[in-house]
């Protein structure tokens, strides 16, 4: 990989990282100082890649001279050719750190999420199998610190979930998870199956930024609230008082229902809250549409009606098929403990593309 960006864009960049740094030290007003505390954050990586890149790049132009210079001592030019192949090697990482570094952001990455899993073909065993995948999130999400909520939850008649809905907090969220959105696809012999026969069953997985007060506007007007008794397991609870919020977006025909909680305000905050998420991630995928129509990314195109994964019990193995990766660490996977491997995969495959494509619009 060649560095295809000019020299007077790197060196605006370190003047702008001078200049916030500088304003920084100033004692700037509060909300000046986070916003040049952000600003900095985000430009330190690159900063750093840039000054190692030049350092290399110093380095093997003052090792080529050595080379080239006749008069160099043959046993120095040897230690020039080795410190060379090191240089091009350092220079070649740092010039990935920078186009990495200089990738377009999705401002909704660094936010929380709302998970959403719904069991799709396959009846009970789809319920069950929804209800594996929720764990097996829920799981990953506790290990990396991140906390999970439950909004609403809907439970099958032999276990697992129809449906399940939780918001998960932690930095960083929505840009880990992102990539889980589609139909997830299970082959097993279901405990009810005396036979021993492999079935095939399906789930689909949901994943939305969470949104923010300046990202949507909801007018009270368009709102239909009802309160309803909740449905299902909860004790002496269930019947007894209307806690359970159910909100209908009328311009949009979004509707969320949410009845976790004893309290009906806790309810419909919880509901407002996953109907902002909804409404906000429409708008995104409008603009995404929009934006790009003819592009698909190699790790999918989010569309919740395409089969991205498929886990096989039989055989022990999990495949992707967007990246057409396959793990033969099936128990890990449901366990959470090796999510984060598939995870890895898929944001290096679309940091791939998102190089490829700066480099030929370059």
């Amino acid at each position: 990989m060649s560095l295809t960006l000019p020299q007077h864009r790197l060196d605006a960049i370190l003047a702008r990282h001078q200049i916030a740094g500088d304003m920084l030290a100033a004692n700037p007003d509060a909300t000046t100082l986070v916003a040049l505390s952000r600003e900095l954050s985000e430009l330190e990586p690159v900063v750093s890649a840039i000054k190692a890149w030049r350092a290399a790049e110093a380095a093997i132009a003052e090792a080529r001279a050595i080379i080239d210079d006749p008069r160099s001592d043959p046993e120095f030019r040897q230690l020039a050719q080795d410190d060379l192949r090191a240089c091009l090697d350092a220079s070649e990482a740092h010039e990935r750190a920078i186009m990495l570094a200089l990738l377009p952001k999705d401002a909704a990455d660094a936010r929380g999420a709302i998970l959403e899993v719904r069991a799709g073909t396959g009846g009970d065993e789809a319920a069950l199998f929804a209800g594996d995948l929720f764990r097996m999130y829920a799981r990953h999400a506790q290990a990396q610190g991140w906390s999970v909520d439950i909004l609403s939850q809907s439970e099958g008649a032999m276990g697992g979930v129809k449906e399940i809905i939780a918001e998960i907090s932690g930095q960083g969220v929505y840009g880990r998870l992102r990539y889980e959105s589609g139909v997830h696809r299970v082959q097993r012999v279901p405990d009810t199956e005396a036979s021993g026969r492999i079935h095939t069953s399906a789930a689909t997985v949901a994943v939305l930024p969470l949104a923010e007060d300046v990202d949507i506007a909801i007018n009270e007007a368009d709102l239909r609230i009802d309160t309803m008794r909740s449905q299902g397991a909860g004790g002496q609870h269930v019947n007894k008082t209307e806690s359970a919020v159910r909100i209908t977006h009328v311009p949009s025909g979004i509707v969320v229902l949410v009845q976790d909680e004893r309290s009906q305000h806790k309810n419909k905050a919880r509901g407002m809250a996953l109907l902002k998420a909804r409404l906000f991630d429409a708008e995104r995928l409008r603009a995404d549409a929009a934006r790009a129509a003819d592009r698909r990314s190699q790790v999918g195109s989010g569309d919740r009606s395409e089969r991205i994964r498929t886990y096989n019990f039989p055989q022990g193995r999990v495949t992707d098929h967007r990246i057409g990766l396959t793990l033969y660490k099936l128990d890990e996977m449901m366990q959470g403990l090796v999510l984060g491997e598939m995870l890895d995969a898929l944001s290096a495959a679309r940091q791939a593309e998102l190089l490829a494509e700066q480099q030929a619009a370059a």
